[in-house]
């Protein structure tokens, strides 16, 4: 099911960040050691009165080279595309400004629900200034204040209010979601009509979410259901997209979001970007299945090593997806195309697959004599019990004495001893350590 979309909207320094840190709270850091996975971010999950959704931070979209209320328009434009709900950031410090003067317009026009925000409404004078803001035509503003979290919660209990219905399909638990992403121009919708059109039993248009768009599903000659979530959204023409490659990133979440398994496309010409690694990072992060795709491989002027250097450098660029198969493809020929439902299959089941407690349990005794838990200021790790509690993606809690005796390098020497004992290709792994009681 897609979460709905809430937009932060607002010109510089009025908080934005700083009220998007403190809703999405803890989520917002990436709990990783590793080279390679950005930690700037733009878009987190984040959950109010249990009811889950998508929050953009659109101070973390910049136009180089625009002037400032350039930006903020433009930023305004793709929060109006990408958002269920829009909050309208202003500041009370600085009071009504020529800037919010020129996004409100926008935004009311846009049909969207927009709620105002006026932050930095630190203390009751402030907070009796704000009438002002009523002038702008979006109905009551909200005083908040993002650095003492004050107001928040009304500000979202009216948010949450305007989130609409889910519209979407809902596929059968055989059926396996995948989505193709990555930057503009890698392939991505020539693989699709490749993969689809290839050897296919069924094809037909499926709507998917509140966006309009298309889900293409099919069906594999042995009888195994698929399902393309789209990406058409990535390849959105006009202006706004056209002149920066990062409100592609924003449809790709929400593909990442509704899969089971993402194809990460590099395109072999143009090698690794920075915007891979963001991107990717995200579908790490979600726990989904993922397979490397590097396309336009027929492009390439190819030597004995050719291929061997080109997949050390993803390893080397990606640490983190170390355990995602690397598969080279050419969207144009066909070339290796037809393996690729087969290997989102295995991902797909690996990332289903569950361990029995006893065998587990047996495999991190073998770890543990292999190499000794670690100890810290003369105490020892001592591990009690290992159980899974969750699939997709594979979730393992360990029993000790104390978690902060587990050290991230041992959870990681842990991660490689299950992937060496089950077949975990394809999938992140999850290792979270718990007191016993």
């Amino acid at each position: 099911m897609a979460k709905p979309t809430v937009a932060i909207v607002g010109r510089p320094n009025v908080g934005k960040s700083t009220i998007f840190n403190r809703v999405v709270g803890d989520r917002i850091s990436i709990v990783e050691d590793t080279s390679g996975v950005t930690r700037d971010r733009i878009y987190a999950d984040a959950e109010w009165l249990g009811r889950e959704f998508a929050l953009i931070d659109t101070g973390g979209i910049t136009m180089e080279d625009e002037p400032l209320n350039v930006q903020i328009r433009e930023q305004a434009q793709i929060a109006i595309e990408e958002a269920d709900v829009i909050i309208m950031m202003t500041s009370a410090k600085e009071g009504l400004t020529a800037e919010d003067e020129q996004v409100a317009p926008i935004l009311y026009r846009s049909g969207k629900p927009v709620i105002l925000a006026v932050n930095k409404a630190d203390n009751p004078e402030i907070r009796a200034e704000i009438y002002e803001f009523y002038s702008l035509g979006l109905g009551t503003p909200y005083p908040i204040s993002g650095s003492h979290g004050l107001g928040l919660g009304d500000l979202l209990d009216e948010v949450i209010k305007h989130f609409p219905e889910d519209t979407e399909e809902e596929y059968d638990e055989s059926t396996i979601k995948f989505s193709i992403i990555g930057r503009p121009n890698v392939g991505k919708s020539s693989m699709v009509n490749a993969i689809v059109g290839e050897e296919r039993v069924i094809v037909s248009d499926i709507a998917g979410t509140t966006r309009e768009a298309v889900d293409t599903r099919f069906e594999t000659a042995d009888g195994r259901d698929f399902v393309v979530i789209d990406t058409a959204g990535m390849r959105k023409k006009g202006k706004v997209y056209e002149d920066t490659e990062k409100y592609s990133v924003l449809r790709a979440l929400r593909a990442i979001e509704r899969s089971d398994v993402v194809l990460c496309v590099i395109n072999a010409e143009e090698g690794i970007r920075e915007q891979d690694k963001r991107v990717f990072g995200y579908a790490h992060e979600a726990g989904k299945g993922i397979i490397i795709v590097v396309n336009k491989w027929d492009t390439i002027e190819k030597e004995t090593n050719t291929m061997k250097e080109f997949e050390q450098d993803i390893r080397e660029e990606f640490q983190y997806l170390s355990y995602a198969p690397i598969v080279f493809v050419s969207a144009l020929t066909k070339k290796r195309l037809h393996a690729l439902p087969d290997k989102i299959n295995e991902v797909f089941m690996n990332q289903h697959l569950r361990i029995q407690s006893s065998i587990l349990n047996d495999t991190v005794m073998d770890a543990v004599a292999m190499n000794p838990t670690p100890t810290d200021k003369g105490r020892r790790l001592k591990i009690y019990y290992t159980t899974q509690v969750a699939v997709a993606p594979p979730t393992f809690i360990i029993f000790v004495n104390d978690p902060e005796l587990l050290h991230f390098s041992y959870a990681r020497f842990l991660e490689n001893r299950f992937r060496a004992t089950f077949n975990f290709e394809g999938t992140p792994i999850r290792i979270i350590a718990r007191q016993r009681k």
